[in-house]
């Protein structure tokens, strides 16, 4: 027997097509067949007939376009320059790590990264002509300018050779009795330890200026015989104008 030649394959427009032509001529017989069909059948019939048009024009549209019912946007594929060359000691299939660019001096990374250097102290350093002068060695001289019967007055002198002021000095005076008192101080303050006493600076008074003098006068009371001091000193050295 001769064979039979295929038959071309039918598309799924081209079958909804032909249901709905059949349903079409199907549904004119019968309309056709009765003479009492009302108008409001007839509207029936034809928005029926508008349905089943328009869901054929969209299953159509849907079958001959499928790529436009969701579109997908894909990326644009990397370049060349991002991927990076691999070197020829890259064995295939590793991992090639991603290029990293070299850190310069003057970025403000590396700038942030070191510590603020701090400048050097501006202290100036202490140097032995920057330290406070010595005043020089002071000199006392002892004078009496008023003798009584039973007291005499007596002034001593205190000189300055230097240009530094001396603020601070010790004068002490020796007498022969205990017995003796010193009254009627001025240009210092007196203190008595047995039969020396002793005189020191009283505040402002009694300062000694550079290349200057300043006087210490008091009154000895008691008898007059033998009553001259028997030592006076200045710091430790001896004062003038008393007899050996």
């Amino acid at each position: 027997m001769p064979a039979t030649p295929p038959q071309p394959r039918r598309t799924v427009a081209i079958i909804l097509l032909d249901r709905i032509v059949a349903a079409a001529t199907a549904l004119r017989r019968v309309v056709t067949g009765r003479a009492d069909v009302s108008r409001a059948t007839w509207v029936a019939v034809f928005a029926a007939l508008g349905v089943v048009v328009a869901t054929v024009v969209s299953i159509v549209g849907v079958v001959r376009t499928p790529e436009q019912l969701a579109p997908v946007t894909l990326d644009a594929p990397p370049s060349v320059d991002q991927l990076g060359t691999p070197g020829p000691e890259t064995p295939r299939g590793q991992a090639q790590p991603a290029a990293t660019s070299p850190t310069t001096v003057g970025s403000p990374s590396a700038s942030a990264a070191r510590p603020p250097v701090e400048p050097p102290s501006s202290a100036p350093a202490v140097t032995p002509s920057s330290a406070s002068p010595t005043p020089a060695a002071l000199a006392a001289d002892f004078v009496i300018e008023d003798k009584a019967l039973l007291s005499y007055g007596a002034t001593v002198t205190i000189s300055n050779p230097g240009p530094v002021p001396a603020t601070r000095w010790t004068l002490t005076i020796t007498l022969p009795r205990e017995s003796l008192r010193i009254s009627a101080v001025e240009g210092a303050r007196a203190t008595q330890d047995g039969t020396v006493w002793t005189f020191v600076p009283d505040g402002s008074v009694g300062q000694v200026p550079g290349s200057a003098s300043t006087r210490v006068t008091f009154r000895v009371n008691g008898a007059a015989v033998g009553a001259t001091p028997t030592a006076c000193t200045i710091d430790g050295i001896a004062c003038g104008g008393l007899s050996d």
